[in-house]
């Protein structure tokens, strides 16, 4: 187990406001990006970004959840926590994108799904549970990525790719460690001793094989190229699968859990 004061500087680090931000990061990647909008049923969550980008001349269907780079900016985007409405922007797009078996990258950077009462209201469960559902039988590549924190459910959302990879400074668990100790222990403030007892640092999840990658951080425009060609060079292998062996993969991929 990692040592508590390593384990809460990992969520530190990943909740740092140096972190790439998501857009910044898809611009990085990818030319002549066109965002998408609109679950379709009504709403448009600013905290999920998605659309069509082409990575080194492969196209490609982006979602991500994008924290705010000012106050106002994260009120906007609930920060970083996405409402029902993204969520269902999210898996109308990666559907589509496996109507034309075009690949998905998905980029991960939020506490977790936004915990108000407009979002239970209008299914914010259902809609995480049914992204993990149908997320898991589209019949095209899927790269889950994790740049900063992987929280909770609104995270897994997204994270039920191929592969999934974390940045080095970047943490994935069940729920916060502010939370897991409200929860055992009645006391926030020991939210380190949480921390390592979640197991949420990239080093501890790559042994349990819960990611398949640690990539170092992406802070400029060289980083993101390098990141670029491991991405394309990944998706062309998984394109190249017969959609039935990729399901399978990824299925399976799961249930060792």
């Amino acid at each position: 187990m990692v040592q508590q004061q390593d384990a809460f500087a990992a969520v530190k680090a990943a909740r740092s406001t140096a972190k790439i931000p998501i857009q910044t990061l898809i611009d990085d990647l990818v030319t002549d990006f066109f965002p998408l909008h609109g679950d379709r049923a009504g709403g448009d969550d600013p905290a999920m970004i998605g659309g069509i980008g082409q990575l080194r001349e492969m196209p490609v269907t982006i979602v991500g959840i994008q924290k705010g780079t000012n106050t106002q900016e994260n009120i906007d985007r609930h920060f970083g926590s996405a409402l029902p409405e993204g969520y269902r922007k999210s898996l109308r797009l990666m559907k589509e994108a496996a109507k034309f078996h075009r690949p998905v990258l998905a980029l991960i950077n939020t506490p977790g799904a936004f915990p108000d009462k407009h979002s239970e209201d209008f299914g914010q469960g259902e809609v995480i549970a049914r992204s993990l559902l149908e997320g898991m039988q589209l019949p095209t590549p899927i790269l889950s990525i994790i740049v900063g924190e992987g929280g909770s459910g609104g995270a897994l959302a997204l994270a039920c790719g191929d592969e999934v990879w974390m940045f080095e400074h970047s943490t994935y668990a069940i729920l916060s460690p502010e939370g897991y100790a409200s929860i055992m222990w009645k006391d926030a403030a020991k939210a380190p001793a949480a921390a390592a007892k979640l197991g949420l640092t990239p080093k501890e999840l790559l042994a349990e094989h819960v990611v398949d990658r640690v990539i170092t951080e992406v802070t400029n425009q060289t980083e993101a190229a390098d990141l670029a060609t491991a991405i394309h060079a990944r998706l062309t292998t998984l394109l190249a699968l017969p959609p039935a062996e990729l399901l399978t993969r990824r299925q399976a991929r799961y249930r060792k859990f």
